[in-house]
């Protein structure tokens, strides 16, 4: 009798194709670790996304004030409710369409804007909360 790579001799003799129950198991046990390397990856690249699109919000926004001030003649540091008249400075950037809308952070932080005060050179205006826990910060902001 011919045995083929295939088929099993079962106890009583006869011949059956297919996979044991063991086969099986170990080919389900090493999809099911490769689908979970597959998550572990995906979950890092969505963090790194997020994290660069937060920054990139806060480069859009300081972006906008920074040309506002610009455009108006206002300095870096100053108060702009002090001035006459006074401009309530989180309203204006967006009504004189400098930035379309302050956005949000894509992995759910809290953006903290500076109020009415031009921030500084290498200061930002919007911070974002997951900026310690998760990176959400600049790595350098010095032409910012």
């Amino acid at each position: 009798m011919k045995n083929f790579p295939d088929t099993r001799l079962t106890a009583g003799g006869a011949l059956r194709r297919g996979m044991t129950l063991i086969e099986l198991t170990v080919v389900i046990l090493v999809f099911l670790i490769l689908v979970g390397v597959l998550f572990v990856g995906a979950n890092g690249w969505k963090n790194g996304a997020d994290r660069s699109a937060c920054i990139m919000n806060q480069y859009k926004v300081q972006e906008g004030v920074r040309s506002f001030a610009n455009v108006n003649n206002i300095a870096m540091g100053d108060d702009t409710s002090a001035l006459t008249p006074p401009i309530d400075l989180e309203t204006a950037v967006v009504a004189e369409g400098f930035v379309e809308f302050y956005p949000s952070c894509p992995s759910d932080g809290v953006y903290t804007r500076n109020g009415n005060i031009m921030p500084p050179l290498g200061q930002l205006y919007m911070t974002c909360s997951l900026a310690a826990s998760k990176g959400h910060e600049p790595r350098e902001i010095k032409g910012w």
